[in-house]
């Protein structure tokens, strides 16, 4: 019984992940000093990556 509540609990974190994926053409913005960049080829990794710069991980740039 615990096995399934632990299961789902994994189940539902995969699926977070999954929405935040980097994809082709993803603007990142580092809030420090200012560096933009734009992602040409995705990594294809199951876990989030961070895109870190300024020792801190850059957010998304809104489009425009």
């Amino acid at each position: 019984m615990a096995e399934k509540k632990v299961a789902k609990k994994v189940a539902k974190k995969v699926a977070k992940v999954a929405k935040k994926v980097v994809k082709k053409g993803d603007a990142y913005k580092c809030s420090v000093c200012g560096l933009g960049i734009t992602v040409n080829e995705a990594c294809g990794c199951i876990e989030t990556c961070d895109i870190v710069c300024c020792e801190k991980p850059m957010k998304p740039k809104k489009r425009s």
